[in-house]
């Protein structure tokens, strides 16, 4: 996550609120650049879950300020992409595999929301840098040459807005008008991977481990994701158990091999999450996913 440490939003959130516009601009610009290893590092995801919100409402008083600042929205963009799959997914998931309807469409429709808002946050960012990119993209004319305009900067920026458009699209498919829309995400994480494949250790290649059987295709889509799955796996050094799950979910299971599936995620839960501090926590709920996973796995072959 951006660097939106408890120590930084306790020594300045409030003092922001009152300083004046220079003095609220350093601070937007301590919350947004660079990036904190302290969320990261961190072995407990439910006090991550109770900080993080605190952090992301401070940086939208801080961009109602300064509402051209591209780092506060690249920064709001990832967090709430982040923290809605990380938590608000988490819970519809977990409420479907209880059998909790309900719950499960609550929690459904509420992540869609914060993903959409992380895509509109990172959708005014792009407008930033590229003027006209935003309709452009909405629009889904020649969006090949829309996203030609993008460069290796913009990346961080296009990474999260692809990712939570994808994500709200996903939560979404009974809404057409945004099912419309499917092929702007695409569209960007393809320039993306052309720009830097190496970005934050593969993520690039480990959406499109999802993204590729998603599309259709058969057994071609399902090469292509394992093609993505091995980078990931080189550009991450296997330190991403993130990977495992995802090629578990998109291509063992439609595949029906459950031999595949225990195989991936036992090697997820057996992994030590202590032996990597800077991914610990990604890790930790990628174990929570698999585990989640296996105890469904009646369901999900027949």
């Amino acid at each position: 996550m951006k660097k939106s440490l408890l120590v930084t939003f306790a020594t300045f959130a409030f003092a922001a609120a009152g300083c004046g516009a220079a003095a609220s601009k350093v601070v937007a610009d301590a919350l947004s650049s660079g990036s904190s290893r302290t969320y990261a590092e961190d072995d407990d995801p439910e006090l991550v879950r109770q900080a993080v919100p605190f952090g992301l409402k401070t940086m939208e008083g801080l961009l109602e300020r300064h509402p051209d600042h591209e780092g506060l929205l690249t920064a709001l963009a990832g967090g709430f992409t982040q923290y809605a799959y990380a938590f608000v997914q988490a819970d519809a998931d977990e409420a479907e595999a209880a059998g909790k309807a309900a719950a499960a469409r609550a929690s459904i429709d509420r992540a869609r929301h914060l993903f959409l808002r992380a895509r509109d946050y990172g959708l005014r960012g792009l407008e930033l840098r590229h003027r006209g990119m935003a309709a452009k993209l909405e629009g889904a004319r020649d969006l090949d040459g829309a996203v030609a305009a993008l460069n290796r900067d913009d990346v961080p920026l296009v990474y999260w807005t692809a990712a939570s458009w994808a994500l709200a699209i996903a939560d979404g498919k009974e809404d057409m008008a945004l099912v419309a829309q499917l092929p702007a995400p695409g569209a960007l994480m393809r320039r993306a991977l052309a720009l830097d494949e190496s970005f934050d250790e593969g993520a690039l290649h480990e959406f499109f481990i999802s993204w590729e059987p998603a599309q259709g295709g058969g057994e071609a889509a399902f090469q292509r994701a394992r093609e993505h799955f091995d980078r990931a796996l080189v550009l991450s050094r296997g330190r991403k158990l993130g990977a495992y799950v995802a090629y578990a979910e998109a291509v063992a299971v439609p595949r029906q091999d459950r031999a595949e599936f225990n195989r991936l995620l036992q090697h997820v839960l057996s992994a030590d999450v202590e032996a990597d501090r800077l991914h610990r926590l990604a890790n930790v709920l990628a174990q929570r996913r698999a585990r989640l996973l296996l105890a469904r796995a009646d369901d999900l072959f027949s």
